[in-house]
């Protein structure tokens, strides 16, 4: 077969079997929008479950679940409404509109608005009309804008543009949920929004996606130590650092060299690894690259991509990010509140002088009456003091009073300290669910030839296919369609195993289509079933058969131990 036309075969493939298709299809599709078939929402589902459960082993992480739709001062306090912007162009010829840096061929979106602009006027031709017309870019807001409520006294809201603001808003009731001790880290997945300007590459830039993200949060002055494995990846550190170029490199020899500068980010790099491999990424088509200065996202130090290689080429589908304290100290900020903090014993106590203002009740009784014990309970609340006396302060009722030298005193107190509040750090990973579920499909996709013939199948890591195994009686009659079916019914009943049943067709016919959505086994029923209960397996991957008890089958079946029958 020709490898030019690959990526047309596998999609019309993932089409035909009911794997992703285009949404809306009927009325001509939305671009940037897919429908997962019976047989696609079923892995999916299997590659969410595999990463939650990978997550949820680690012991001090746990999911939750938040709207998808967040009030605009959530993200304004983010930096999302001034900051998740790309630049867009329009062709004036056809007034098609376009993402500024692809259509100048820039895949990197390291380009500032100079050079775009610069590049448009030097003849990039429109995709669409192939006239060079273009408008000078600017940037446009790639969120989905709503309303909570109705007409004018409706608040304006967006559909999430990612999942960790959820977390961050939750962040009291985890700390309480751990008993007030760091580290700890939670989990989500769902939807997530963003309004692309020109949506391509199938299904690499939607703009309605799948997510899963991990916030985990920190002591900046005791982050959790690396440990894991001493697998050998590739790492493209900062182009501008003396580790620049490509590394074959362990984690742990990274870390110690300063190529991953924080111990935890090694400990996320090294599990994103191990769960890539899990699904079936091939792993020589994985690499970790750092983020430049210049392309960091507004709330990171420091970011690694974990690019896939596939049809497409390199393609981010997970982040690795640093987040520091960046978002819970700006939610501070914006809502005026101390919610977000954590608490840091000292390892000994500490005896500090610390400057405070005493009310003089003397001067504050006679002079403000009825507002005398409102006042003195302000001032001695104080967490910080006021520059110069005099000052005002706030009443309750919106009443300002001011305070003047003969009402206060400056002291200072000597305290033990035993400890400190503080904002924790976070890091995050963040995984694009899609783009890793279509490299799964690009990479297991095997085209070969069987009898003359073209023959295509999916090599699935074991739990990915939509069922573990398919159940086919030789012939529906004498019996063997009804045994078939009670076969299945008992394989179903095993605990997280999913088995299907296929009656139409020859037998050959049907094991090719096993084979095409990745099924790993299938188990035959035939005329020696019906005598004494044996069946044939056959495995996908090289078409191996072997015969075996039924009884046997369910229990390889239940400890996923099927290749140990061959």
């Amino acid at each position: 077969m020709s490898e030019g036309r690959r990526l047309e075969r596998l999609s019309s493939m993932l089409r035909r079997r009911g794997i992703v298709l285009p949404a809306f299809e009927i009325y001509g599709g939305v671009s940037g929008l897919i429908d997962y078939g019976p047989v696609g929402a079923s892995i999916r589902r299997r590659v969410v479950e595999l990463w939650i459960d990978h997550w949820l082993s680690q012991g001090d992480i746990v999911e939750i679940d938040s709207p998808t739709i967040t009030p605009e001062e959530v993200l304004v306090a983010s930096g999302h409404v001034g900051e998740f912007n790309d630049l867009m162009t329009e062709c004036r010829s056809c007034g098609s509109a376009f993402r500024a840096d692809h259509v100048v061929g820039d895949d990197s979106e390291t380009m500032s608005k100079r050079e775009i602009d610069d590049a448009l006027s030097s003849g990039v031709i429109c995709p669409s009309c192939s006239k060079s017309e273009w408008t000078p870019s600017s940037p446009m807001n790639l969120m989905f804008g709503t309303r909570i409520g109705a007409m004018s006294s409706g608040r304006t809201a967006y559909m999430r543009p990612e999942t960790a603001q959820g977390m961050f808003m939750l962040f009291p009731s985890l700390y309480r949920h751990f008993r007030q001790k760091l580290p700890f880290g939670a989990i989500q997945t769902g939807k997530g929004y963003r309004n692309e300007i020109s949506p391509r590459q199938g299904m690499v830039r939607l703009r309605e996606f799948n997510m899963a993200e991990l916030e985990y949060f920190i002591d900046p002055k005791d982050p959790p130590a690396y440990s894991g494995g001493d697998d050998i990846v590739t790492l493209i550190p900062d182009p501008e650092s003396k580790h620049s170029g490509e590394n074959k490199i362990s984690f742990i020899e990274a870390l110690d060299k300063g190529i991953i500068r924080h111990q935890t980010v090694a400990w996320f790099l090294s599990r994103t690894w191990d769960f890539l491999i899990k699904v079936g990424i091939d792993p020589h088509k994985i690499r970790f690259r750092q983020h430049a200065n210049t392309e960091m996202a507004h709330y990171a130090s420091d970011c690694w991509d974990c690019e896939i290689k596939g049809e497409y080429g390199w393609i981010e589908c997970v982040g690795i990010a640093n987040r520091t304290c960046h978002d819970l100290e700006s939610h501070e900020d914006a809502s005026k509140t101390n919610s977000l903090r954590a608490w840091r014993n000292f390892e000994e106590t500490r005896v500090e002088e610390k400057e405070k203002l005493v009310p003089n009740g003397s001067v504050i009784g006679p002079m403000l009456r009825s507002d005398a014990k409102e006042v003195v309970s302000i001032i001695e609340q104080f967490t910080e003091l006021p520059d110069e006396i005099p000052f005002e302060v706030t009443l309750s009722d919106g009443r300002h009073v001011l305070i003047t030298k003969e009402m206060v005193e400056r002291r200072l107190e000597t305290i033990s300290v035993n400890g400190e509040w503080f904002i924790p750090h976070v890091i995050e990973p963040a995984f694009g669910i899609d783009r890793i579920i279509w490299h799964i499909l690009d990479h297991a996709y095997e085209e070969g030839e069987k009898e003359g013939e073209p023959y295509t199948y999916l090599r699935l890591a074991e739990g990915i296919s939509n069922v573990d195994c398919i159940v086919l009686p030789l012939f529906d009659k004498d019996g063997m369609g009804e045994l078939a079916k009670d076969y299945l019914r008992q394989i179903n009943s095993i605990p997280n195993i999913k088995s299907d049943i296929d009656l139409s067709k020859s037998i050959g016919r049907r094991y090719a289509r096993a084979d095409e959505i990745g099924i790993p086994w299938a188990i035959t029923v035939d005329h020696t079933s019906i005598e004494d209960g044996s069946v044939t397996i056959r495995r996908r991957d090289d078409q191996k058969q072997v015969r075996a008890g039924i009884t046997d089958v369910k229990k390889h079946l239940r400890d996923r131990t099927m290749n140990s029958l061959f």
